[in-house]
């Protein structure tokens, strides 16, 4: 039992199989994810999810790390040799499967949010994004009423960087009403939508990374040489 979770849900998510779920040519090791959050402020309530979703996502069996965005600078700010760039890209190649939840500012993600995944290269090698195949989940929370903004517009960056974006998604209006002191979530149906969430990204996870570089595998791609493929995408306006 993860002593993490309330006894009541312990008891009522079950983790998951992997070994009897996989077949014989697949990996069955702990699905590997990464967590990201939109939000440097002291108490976070990105933070705090992504937090209380990790505690599910461990509880279901997945290696679960998270990127602290503290220090990460601009796009072209700084290069990309920069030790916190390095740190996101490394992680995000360790991943298998990927969290993103953001605040809602000015009816948008957050600035912090959106510089952590433009920090993720769509085409470092010719044009094969690094990011392609793996699986994402999205949430965000809100300071007012229930939007979903900010999960619309990660889910069309998720789509452009080639990510397997799951269908179910966690929106929380007024988080500051559904978190403790103490900074754990509210056993209400918002915990529950995110449990939800949390479940449905693993089971992608383990049903799609064996095969990932099939699902993502492209004519177009196959018919140019890497060094082709990036003369073309680079190639400068007149």
């Amino acid at each position: 039992m993860n002593e993490d979770l309330p006894n009541i849900v312990s008891e009522r998510i079950q983790a998951i199989d992997i070994k009897r779920l996989a077949q014989s040519d697949e990996p069955y090791h702990p699905p590997r994810i990464m967590m990201l959050y939109g939000s440097l402020r002291e108490r976070s309530y990105s933070r705090l999810m992504t937090e209380e979703a990790a505690k599910v996502l461990s509880h279901l069996g997945a290696e679960v790390k998270f990127f602290n965005p503290t220090g990460l600078p601009l796009v072209d700010d700084a290069p990309d040799s920069h030790e916190k760039v390095q740190e996101l890209r490394k992680l995000s190649l360790w991943s298998e499967a990927q969290v993103w939840c953001s605040p809602e500012r000015h009816g948008a993600m957050t600035g912090i949010m959106k510089t952590q995944i433009d920090w993720l290269p769509l085409a470092p090698i010719g044009g094969v994004r690094p990011t392609q195949g793996r699986t994402l989940a999205l949430m965000q929370v809100c300071g007012g009423s229930q939007s979903f903004n900010c999960v619309n517009q990660m889910r069309i960056l998720g789509r452009w960087m080639r990510m397997i974006t799951i269908p179910n998604q966690s929106s929380v209006p007024k988080a500051f009403l559904e978190f403790e002191e103490n900074g754990r979530m509210k056993p209400t149906p918002f915990y529950n939508r995110m449990v939800d969430v949390m479940e449905e990204l693993m089971k992608f996870t383990i049903l799609t990374r064996g095969r990932s570089a099939y699902l993502v595998d492209r004519y177009s791609e196959r018919v140019e040489s890497a060094e082709e493929l990036s003369k073309r995408v680079n190639q400068k306006s007149n």
